[in-house]
């Protein structure tokens, strides 16, 4: 059962084929690289590509190699090699970068030979020189690049497509894009249940990439709902995996997605209802968990998930409870008064000359 809106059905703890169990879950994809202020410090060995293109692999890839015509999918970053300026981050925009390989523009020449080099998952360090890169004259508009500059990219091979003809996205039919989409979603699924798990993740963002926001603005009817059934699914599939893996804001980020297709979309808000939980957003991941109760009101899953919320509070409570009890402590109880002997004494004495100084005024009297 593959469409969207029939997955309510199920319990919202358990998946359907196209989405994955994540229970068993250790571990799916790396950190995504931190954007430092320049290029990371890389200390493996510098391959010689080309003449003008070095390689330094930061992180191993697995599997095959990209051929000629493959349609590459990637994400980047650049920086002018003498002043360390990055002009363009494509891993900002959580959007991979199509490139086909033997057809890409001119400026990507370089680019592509690292590419070429890289297998899936792979991440690599690439010096390019200004030949390969954008030329005497440079770019002046977007990205900005001065004349003759040479490149450094941080770029990782998401995975690739392998098409004789190197056919593009942009190329494809409808039906077609939404064909190979589906069939990377598949893959994802398969390869999850092999439990190869950093692959299924790359799947789902290739998947992902076919359904762009220019080519979904574009649909309308039955198509945009055929799309929206291989997408949707990508994006819970991989919120489910962040979950798993403690990214908890990115996991939000994809439910978000979703939830701006389908605000009453059942699973989006059971997950993004986790994510904020452990995030210690409870006011938010109950007011989730009570929307999903509208549409599955007899789902064990969401009644579990608003129990251990109420435990929580209860024991944040009795948790500040103590740690106010600590700081102010308990009323400490009336010391018992000293005895002052000189005061007593001196009371005693007025005492004593008070009664004497009575007994005379009454015997005046």
């Amino acid at each position: 059962m593959d469409e969207v809106h029939e997955e309510r059905s199920q319990p919202l703890d358990q998946e359907e084929d196209n989405e994955i169990r994540t229970e068993s879950a250790a571990f799916v994809q790396g950190e995504p690289p931190q954007d430092g202020n320049g290029p990371p410090k890389v200390d493996s060995e510098v391959e010689v590509l080309h003449e003008k293109v070095t390689k330094q692999i930061i992180k191993e890839g697995h599997g095959q190699k990209p051929s000629k015509y493959a349609t590459c999918f990637l994400h980047y970053r650049a920086w002018t090699e003498s002043t360390l300026h990055k002009f363009e981050d494509t891993w900002n925009e959580q959007k991979p970068v199509e490139l086909v390989l033997g057809k890409e523009k001119k400026e990507m020449t370089g680019l592509a030979i690292g590419l070429s080099s890289m297998k899936s998952g792979e991440r690599a360090l690439l010096h390019v020189g200004w030949e390969l890169g954008y030329g005497k004259e440079g770019s002046f508009s977007f990205p900005n690049v001065p004349p003759m500059a040479d490149i450094i990219y941080e770029a990782e091979l998401i995975g690739f497509d392998e098409t004789k003809e190197g056919k593009a996205r942009g190329d494809m039919t409808v039906e077609e894009r939404i064909g190979a989409a589906d069939r990377r979603k598949m893959d994802g699924n398969a390869l999850f249940k092999e439990e190869k798990l950093e692959e299924a993740m790359q799947q789902y963002e290739m998947a992902i990439a076919y359904m762009g926001d220019d080519f979904m603005f574009q649909l309308f009817g039955k198509y945009r709902d055929m799309a929206l059934a291989v997408k949707n699914p990508c994006h819970l599939n991989m919120a489910a995996c962040m979950i798993k893996l403690k990214r908890y804001e990115e996991a939000i980020m994809q439910c978000n997605v979703v939830l701006a297709e389908e605000e009453n979309n059942a699973k989006a808000l059971f997950r993004r209802g986790k994510a904020r939980a452990e995030l210690g957003q409870t006011d938010a991941a109950r007011e989730d968990y009570l929307k999903v109760r509208k549409f599955a009101p007899e789902d064990k899953a969401v009644a579990r998930e608003l129990r251990l919320l109420a435990e929580h509070d209860k024991a944040l409570y009795q948790k500040q409870k103590e740690i106010y009890k600590g700081i102010f402590g308990p009323r400490p109880e009336p010391k018992p008064k000293r005895t002052n002997w000189l005061v007593l004494f001196w009371q005693w004495l007025l005492s004593l000359f008070y009664r004497l100084f009575k007994r005379e005024r009454y015997k005046a009297d």
